[in-house]
């Protein structure tokens, strides 16, 4: 069941982010039925992650072997050979890609994670505010065991939370963010970002796989949060991943998940996973 979902999840992603392209990147008047007024994304002259990503994961908390398991086979994924059946999370990514920075270079079509960080202690204990993640990654880089590597060039920092770890508005007003540390907590500025675990706060460990998606693609195309973003406030920007909230294929838009592909076999079980309450769209689930 596990695997169905994240398959739905996978494909319903891939069909949105084809349909935000389309509004932003090509500025279409086409207005789709039952949406409301297009948001004008826009380009701010910053970065994008062009190069070769190197993805370091920091697993705060205690962590199921097979959860982890499960997010470093999407990790792997979006990098994966063209052969893999379409549609695929690679195929989601060649999307996103579509972004480019001042000089038209592309977002980098490889991610490789590079380092993992086991932070079983709870080094800053299990109530974290936005600003403790820094710090993490602080005692993540600096280490006296086996410590991730501070690359500042095109190291992308991913940090984990378990599921008895709170953090500030988790599941009320945010499930997962990224931004950019600081030098002087850090030492240099690199982007990152968290995810909290879906599976016990609001729960759905599937949940946590489509907000790592969310936020790989914003952080990619935002990282210093300067470059593809939609409104006047860089505090509070509209990105390419909220362009897709409540939207999965055209059409949609106004209440209207918009059209997506169903055969009778996919329509019976999705039928049978909301009546049993595991498939579900609001809190951290799909996006």
């Amino acid at each position: 069941m596990q695997k169905f979902t994240c398959y739905v999840v996978l494909l319903l992603f891939l069909l949105c982010f084809f349909q935000a392209f389309s509004w932003s990147q090509f500025n279409q008047g086409e207005n789709y039925e039952g949406s409301s007024d297009l948001i004008n994304l826009e380009y701010h002259m910053g970065p994008v992650l062009a190069s070769a990503i190197n993805l370091y994961i920091i697993w705060y908390g205690q962590w199921n072997p097979t959860h982890q398991a499960t997010i470093r086979d999407f990790l792997d994924s979006l990098s994966s050979s063209s052969s893999v059946p379409y549609p695929s999370v690679a195929d989601w990514w060649d999307t996103v890609r579509l972004y480019t920075d001042q000089t038209g270079s592309n977002i980098t079509a490889t991610i490789s994670i590079s380092g993992e960080f086991y932070d079983s202690g709870y080094s800053h204990g299990v109530y974290l505010s936005r600003l403790s993640m820094q710090s993490i990654i602080k005692a993540a880089v600096t280490s006296h065991s086996r410590p991730l590597p501070l690359n500042p060039h095109n190291g992308l920092y991913l940090v984990l939370t378990s599921q008895d770890v709170q953090v500030e508005d988790f599941c009320r007003a945010v499930c997962g963010f990224h931004y950019f540390t600081f030098p002087i907590l850090v030492g240099v500025t690199v982007p990152y970002a968290w995810v909290g675990y879906s599976g016990t706060q609001c729960p759905g460990v599937d949940g946590m796989i489509s907000v790592i998606a969310h936020e790989l693609a914003e952080v990619s195309s935002n990282p210093l949060i300067n470059a593809w973003y939609a409104g006047e406030d860089p505090t509070a920007p509209t990105e390419i991943a909220d362009l897709c909230l409540g939207l999965y294929g055209s059409g949609g838009g106004g209440g209207y998940m918009g059209k997506v592909y169903k055969d009778a076999w996919e329509m019976a079980t999705m039928y049978m996973e909301l009546k049993e309450g595991d498939f579900w769209f609001n809190g951290c689930g799909i996006l």
